[in-house]
């Protein structure tokens, strides 16, 4: 991995990801990536010999649980409970999110 990184490098980066970028940018950019490979650098020297391999920072047996079937909530009881339903058809209107 580099050490540093150059304009052209960014340049080359922000092509791969579309992006339009100022000289000023590029600059920080640069900056930014090589601190960040210095970091990933430093974090690789960390003697891990003798820890276990783990898929969670947390994983813990005692916080997992079976799982316990249960009655869920009636479909008219939740059509009745919504703001703006159409109990005939059994569906929720919702406030669009995307534009259009």
């Amino acid at each position: 991995m580099p050490a540093h990184f150059t304009p052209d490098d960014v340049d080359q980066i922000a092509e791969l990801a579309r992006l339009k970028l100022t000289a000023e940018e590029r600059a920080l950019f640069a900056k930014q990536l090589a601190d960040i490979l210095a970091y990933a650098e430093q974090v690789q020297e960390v003697d891990t010999r003798g820890i276990p391999p783990t898929s969670h920072a947390f994983a813990s047996p005692e916080s997992l649980r079976e799982d316990q079937e249960r009655p869920g909530l009636n479909r008219d009881d939740a059509l009745a409970a919504a703001p703006d339903a159409n109990g005939e058809a059994g569906l929720f209107r919702v406030p669009r999110v995307i534009g259009g």
